[in-house]
């Protein structure tokens, strides 16, 4: 019969292991923006409506230290006269746009419409992305029942404006950036 205490002492030894970590930096970006602006759409044969029009994005990237940042995000449109697009969209991003300074971000996806006659269709937008998160977002959709939308929203990315910045660095400190410390990431 095996003693208890050497069974332990070899339990211990064989999961010794897995209590040792070395350092890990799994950070992720994010996107939280807010925005209004105007969307011209029609369905059907209707004519063409143009409507105020706010927009709503959430979402998660890969590590906001890499050259391309690839991330989905949900976004919701109400137009304001009308009613609301939902969307689940992938984005494809710079890291000037994520860091805060001068880039792009391109969002493809299917959306939703439950209002009026309804659709199901194809979304996407293309942002220009400004120092301090302001953002204009070119965005379209065409779905079912010939639904169609277009219009342009301009707003502000309130995670690039604080966790992500890199601009103003100088003048207005960044304390905990989400991007690696000691290297200027927005300029690679």
């Amino acid at each position: 019969m095996r003693s208890p205490i050497a069974c332990l002492v070899a339990l211990g030894a064989l999961l010794a292991p897995l209590a040792w970590s070395s350092p890990s930096r799994a950070d992720v970006s994010a996107w939280t923006f807010v925005g209004a602006g105007a969307v011209g759409w029609k369905q059907g044969d209707s004519d063409l409506v143009l409507d105020s029009a706010l927009s709503l994005d959430v979402g998660v990237g890969t590590t906001p230290d890499a050259p391309v940042i690839v991330g989905g995000l949900a976004r919701a449109t109400p137009l304001l006269d009308s009613g609301i697009d939902l969307a689940l969209l992938a984005r494809v991003a710079t890291r000037g746009f994520q860091a805060g300074q001068l880039g792009l971000a391109l969002d493809v996806g299917g959306y939703q419409r439950f209002w009026g006659a309804g659709s199901t269709g194809v979304a996407g937008a293309l942002t220009l992305g400004a120092p301090l998160g302001i953002s204009l977002s070119l965005q379209g959709s065409y779905g079912t029942d010939d639904a169609m939308a277009f219009g342009a929203i301009a707003g502000i990315d309130l995670l690039r404006l604080t966790v992500y910045r890199q601009a103003l660095l100088p003048v207005w400190p960044n304390p905990f950036p989400a991007q690696q410390r000691g290297r200027d990431v927005a300029s690679r």
